[in-house]
C-alpha cells in the first residue's frame, strides 16, 4: 500500500485514507436518506457502522478462500494483516448483506426501506475508496496517454475505471431514489449496477482465471447479478401495489437533480487528478 505519512510511530496509507473519506460521505448520504424517509437515524447509524466491519471481514475471508488459500493456511497469522492487502468487494457485498438483513429483521428495522437509503451509501463510498486502490490493472497492449507507469510498465489505471462507473451508478441511484415503484428496488439496481461494474473492469485487472478472459470474479460477479435479479423479481410480485405505485421506469430531463450531477462531475475531476498526481509522486 502507498504510504502518506506516519504520525506518532503510526503509518497513515492512501487506501486507508480514502476509505475512511469513503465511509464518511457514505455516512452523512445514510443520514440524509434517513430524515427524508422518516427512519430512525440512530438505528441506521449503529447498522451503518456494523455493517461496515462485518464487510471488512467478509472481503478479507473471500479474498482467502477465492484467492490464495494456500498461502494463508501457511501463514496463519497473515490472515490479520489487513494493512498488507487482500481484500474482495465481492465478499464485502455477501457477508455485509447479509448481516444487515439479520440485523434489521432483529431490531425491527424496516428492511427493504433501509436497504434503499443505504444504496447510495454504499456506491459512493465504493467509488471514493476505490481511487486510494494499489491493485492496478494488467498491462497496456499500447501506449494510451491514460495509463499509469508502475514498475517500468505502462498499466491500466482499473481503479479509476471502477471509481468512474460508480461515481454513475451513484447518480443514477440518486436521481431514481423518489421515483421507485416499491421499496428494495434502488437496493437491487445497486446490487446488480456494481456486479455489472465489476464484470467489465475485470478484464483489466490481473485475477485467477477460470476459462478464457473469464477470471473467478467474473463467476463471483455474475452469480450475484442472478441472485439479485431473481431476488428482485420476487420482492416486486410480492410488495408492488399497481394502484398505489406513482413510479415509473424512466426518468425525464425534468426529474434529474442537477445539483448532484454538478457535485459528482466535480468529484469524478477530481479524483482522477488525485489518482494521477500521487502516482506520479
Amino acid at each position: 500500500m502507498k504510504l502518506l505519512f506516519n504520525i506518532g510511530g503510526f503509518s497513515v496509507h492512501l487506501f486507508g485514507l480514502t476509505i475512511a473519506l469513503g465511509i464518511l460521505v457514505g455516512f452523512l448520504i445514510i443520514l440524509s436518506e434517513a430524515k427524508r424517509k422518516g427512519l430512525d437515524k440512530d438505528k441506521l447509524m449503529d447498522l451503518a457502522l456494523y455493517t461496515v466491519i462485518f464487510g471488512v471481514i467478509g472481503a478479507r475471508l473471500n479474498y482467502i478462500l477465492a484467492f490464495n488459500p494456500t498461502y494463508y493456511i501457511q501463514n496463519p497469522k497473515e490472515i490479520f494483516m489487513l494493512q498488507q492487502g487482500g481484500l474482495s468487494i465481492q465478499g464485502s457485498l455477501i457477508v455485509g448483506t447479509a448481516f444487515a438483513l439479520w440485523y434489521m429483521k432483529k431490531k425491527s428495522i424496516p428492511m427493504w426501506k433501509t436497504a434503499d437509503a443505504f444504496a447510495p451509501a454504499i456506491i459512493i463510498g465504493q467509488a471514493i475508496g476505490r481511487v486510494g486502490c494499489d491493485v492496478f490493472g494488467v498491462p497496456m497492449n499500447r501506449s494510451w496517454f491514460w495509463g499509469v507507469e508502475v514498475g517500468g510498465q505502462l498499466l491500466h489505471p482499473a481503479q479509476i475505471y471502477e471509481a468512474i462507473l460508480n461515481y454513475v451508478l451513484f447518480l443514477i441511484l440518486w436521481n431514481k431514489r423518489k421515483n421507485t415503484k416499491y421499496d428494495g428496488q434502488i437496493f437491487f439496481i445497486y446490487i446488480i449496477g456494481f456486479s455489472v461494474n465489476r464484470f467489465i473492469v475485470e478484464f483489466f485487472r490481473t485475477n485467477p482465471m477460470i476459462f478464457g478472459p473469464i477470471s473467478i470474479a467474473h463467476l463471483f460477479s455474475l452469480g450475484i447479478i442472478l441472485i439479485a435479479i431473481i431476488a428482485m423479481l420476487w420482492l416486486k410480485k410480492k410488495y408492488h401495489n399497481p394502484q398505489s405505485s406513482v413510479g415509473s421506469d424512466t426518468i425525464t430531463i425534468s426529474q434529474l437533480d442537477w445539483k448532484s450531477i454538478v457535485i459528482i462531475g466535480g468529484a469524478m475531476i477530481v479524483s482522477i487528478a488525485f489518482y494521477y498526481f500521487i502516482h506520479s509522486i
